[in-house]
């Protein structure tokens, strides 16, 4: 793979963490419009990692299937829009001094950095008499979270000659859990192949509840997660061959899972996923919808790495010197050549998926306008899961058949309030549309927040009665 493809990779890798930020919506250009407000909304295929009872509503297509259903989000509340461009579109670009010391200012935050990738490959839902509905996708889930310590930003910036280091002796230097507490640096790559199955268990006149079900079958492709507290250390990798890391002397290691360079995405973990949802519909007008999610771990064992607490070592560099943040930033807190972490090979490690709950409910004023609220709360604090819980209001709205609108406001999840805008054209069989997650945040200087989802091949057929 060409240096450059390879590097943007890890790039969307890294700029992952706290994976603020595992939000499926991303890859459902109807939702995103709305703000990511989904759990009453999302129907056949799309309801995959959302609300898998939605596939037994009464309304939902018999068939629906996509391909390339997409998209992305990267968003800082430290950073501005300007600086937060560079680091997307300007990597080659040079560090001054004084762009060091203003970044190593703006880095020092619990949210410097969060970004999302999700792209649903392939998607479909079939209508199954005296059963319900059956969906099957592929997904690709990337999501990333960078928040640093004061001496961790510095670091980060300044490298060797940052002010932790200055009279630096080894005998006297103080600990990472003590000189780098409140640093989180986490990203992951999940490849996932799903099914779920939703079916009504109650159908009266005016009262309809179903019940859904998903599994999934993952393979890690890379997993970043480094997290420092008053007093505890935890950091571990496992990046696919893909990515093309030198581990230098490691690689010799008997203990060292090696896996070698080839083709595909290559894995280097497997997991397995569940969700279960229930959806109700009381009348033509109002639905509940409450799921839980990504129930389940993964196993690590390939080019796995750890480190524990250990004491604070000097870098050999001076920091990270351009717009590629992601790529020199890997080098420093990952198992890259100039390393902060001592890292020692490690045979496995099975890490929680980010686990949510979601709880929504929606009214459906009329077949032109529907507005639904949506609150989801991560259950753990694994990479990948939500940095804090989400809220948020979304509305539908159809001024003529083949069109509709979508916005809302919404917050938490490691973003500012965001106001989303989304446009779908729609006929009785296909939908197309694009979206974004928050107009707002593209145009602020400061709290930035730039994102984009689309759909253009989208079908659906028939209706569940």
């Amino acid at each position: 793979m060409a240096p450059i493809l390879t590097r943007s990779l890890l790039a969307a890798l890294l700029a992952l963490p706290s994976l603020g930020w595992a939000q499926n919506e991303l890859s459902n250009f109807t939702a995103t419009g709305r703000g990511g407000v989904a759990t009453t909304f999302a129907t056949d295929y799309q309801a995959i990692g959302i609300n898998p009872a939605n596939l037994g509503r009464v309304g939902g297509a018999k068939f629906a299937f996509t391909i390339g259903e997409f998209g992305a989000g990267v968003g800082s509340q430290s950073l501005t829009r300007t600086q937060l461009k560079k680091f997307i579109y300007q990597t080659e670009d040079k560090l001054t001094t004084a762009d060091k010391q203003e970044l190593a200012r703006q880095f020092t935050s619990d949210n410097a950095l969060n970004l999302n990738v999700d792209a649903t490959t392939v998607g479909l839902a079939l209508a199954v008499p005296g059963i319900g509905s059956i969906a099957v996708s592929n997904r690709q889930r990337i999501s990333s979270h960078v928040g640093l310590s004061k001496n961790a930003a510095e670091i980060a910036f300044f490298g060797k000659d940052a002010p932790i280091f200055q009279n630096y002796n080894i005998q006297t230097s103080p600990l990472i859990s003590e000189a780098l507490a409140g640093t989180e640096l986490q990203m992951a790559w999940l490849n996932e192949f799903n099914v779920a199955v939703g079916t009504r268990l109650l159908d009266l006149p005016l009262v309809q509840l179903s019940a859904g079900a998903g599994y999934r079958y993952i393979q890690g492709v890379g997993i970043v997660d480094v997290r420092v507290s008053e007093g505890k250390v935890e950091a571990y990798g496992s990046m696919s061959p893909l990515f093309d890391i030198d581990y230098g002397s490691l690689a010799s290691n008997p203990s060292f899972n090696l896996r070698e360079k080839a083709n595909g995405l290559q894995p280097v973990g497997t997991g397995h996923g569940f969700d279960l949802g229930l959806a109700l519909e009381a009348g033509k007008k109002l639905r509940l919808g409450l799921a839980v999610t990504d129930i389940g771990h993964m196993t690590w064992d390939g080019n796995l790495v750890t480190a524990n607490d250990q004491k604070l070592k000097r870098l050999r560099s001076t920091g990270i010197g351009s717009y590629d943040f992601f790529k020199e930033a890997a080098e420093i807190f990952t198992a890259g050549s100039d390393s902060l972490f001592q890292y020692q090979p490690s045979a496995k490690r099975q890490a929680n998926l980010p686990t949510k709950l979601r709880a929504g409910a929606g009214l459906r004023i009329s077949e032109y306008f529907e507005t639904g609220l949506d609150v989801t709360l991560p259950l753990n604090t694994v990479a990948g899961n939500l940095s804090s819980p989400f809220v948020g209001l979304g509305v539908d709205f159809k001024p003529v058949r083949w069109i509709r609108f979508s916005s809302g406001v919404s917050a938490g999840a490691g973003y500012s309030v965001s106001v989303p805008l989304g446009v779908t054209f729609t006929t009785s069989i296909y939908e197309a549309g694009i979206s974004t997650r928050d107009v707002v945040g593209a145009l602020n200087a400061k709290n930035p927040y730039l994102s984009a989802a689309a759909g253009f091949l989208r079908f659906k057929f028939g209706k569940v009665q």
